[in-house]
Order: C-alpha cells, then structure tokens, then sequence
C-alpha cells in the first residue's frame, strides 16, 4: 500500500464509514465513522510521501514504532494515542491494514454506538425505558448517556429514539426530532396507546 487512493478504499470497507475533508483543504482527506463521527483514518501528503494517521493504544503505539522506521509519533496528535505511518514502501501492507483496522475499533467501540445498536433492537410497538437501553448497551449506570446520545441520533429513520421513554413511561419533552407530540403520534401510528404524554409500562414495555 502506497497511495492514498488504496489507503481510504480500505477505510472506507468497513461499517458505517463515510470520507469526509473538513479543513477545505484537498490534502487532508479524513475517514470518519459515521454514528459518533470520530475520524480513524487521517490522510496527507507530506515531504513527498502519503501519511496516514491511525489511533492505537498506547502499548501498541511503541510496538508499531519499534518495529518500523516509518511508523512514528502521531503528527498534530496525541503522541500517546496516535501513530503516523509514512507510505515508503518500507511496510508490508499487512501490517498497515492492521494498524488501520485496530484504529477502526478503538473509535467504533463507543458507548454511542452501543446504545444505538440497544435502541435498534426495540421493536415497533413497544417502548424501553432509558435503563433498559443503557443495560441493553451494557452498562446500566449511562442511563443519563442514553438520553443525550438519544438527542444526537443521526439517523432517527433507522434507531428508533421515539420509542424510549422515561422510568415512569412519560414521553420526552424535548423530544428532539419533531417535539414530544411527535413522538406520541409515532408511537401511536404503531399501536402504543398514549395517555396525557405517558405509557403504561405494563402493557407496552419491551421484554428483552
């Protein structure tokens, strides 16, 4: 792998990944993730060759930097947490779709996509509470997390957020997308009966 061409069609082959160049300039091509928006790829030319930068843990960092030359300290970065690799040639190219493919992980494995990938799973008529979806995420302390990752939902047609209530079964009333009689009408049109902007739990909650 030596050109940027073949550095961002491999970023780009993996889930919910978009390209995106933030800084209007043509030089700096990012790979980002699309349900946090983190870029995992960072794509420049620089002293005549492609860079890339990728995200690495820090033991990981100095066993890439160790073993190649040009693997080093991540430029305008995080020196812990992210590693330059310099296209020269001199990397098989193995080992940089590893070193791209472990910065792919470490940036979608987010407590945003997890709680999105919970609220997926909600099927249309029922409701989870905020609880539920954080324990369903894996850890049901972010409860307060489900809410704001809930406000930010990038794709409201596929991660039904309308369909999380509160632990008393009451309808958001910020709900984002369209106010909470928004939601009341989505739930209704899938057969949730809503009363004064509340749920009874007892008869619609999702059991999971």
């Amino acid at each position: 792998m030596e050109t940027r061409e073949e550095a961002l069609e491999y970023g780009l082959s993996f889930p919910d990944t978009y390209q995106d160049a933030p800084f209007h300039d043509a030089n700096w091509q990012l790979v980002r993730y699309k349900w946090n928006k983190k870029a995992f790829l960072w794509t420049y030319e620089k002293d005549g060759s492609i860079h890339l930068n990728v995200k690495v843990v820090p033991d990981n960092a100095f066993y890439w930097r160790d073993r190649y030359p040009s693997v080093v300290p991540g430029y305008h970065q995080n020196k812990m947490h992210w590693n330059t690799i310099i296209l020269d040639g001199s990397i098989p190219e193995e080992d940089i779709k590893v070193m791209i493919s472990e910065s792919y992980h470490l940036v979608a494995d987010s407590p945003a996509r997890r709680i999105y990938e919970a609220v997926k799973k909600i099927p249309a008529g029922c409701v989870a509470t905020y609880g539920q979806v954080a324990e369903a995420a894996g850890d049901r302390k972010m409860a307060r997390a489900v809410g704001n990752a809930l406000h930010k939902n990038p794709d409201p047609e596929h991660i039904p957020c309308h369909r999380v209530v509160n632990a008393k079964g009451e309808l958001a009333g910020e709900y984002a997308f369209g106010g909470v009689w928004k939601q009341a009408e989505r739930l209704i049109s899938e057969g949730v009966e809503v009363t004064e902007g509340r749920v009874d739990l007892s008869r619609s909650q999702w059991k999971h």
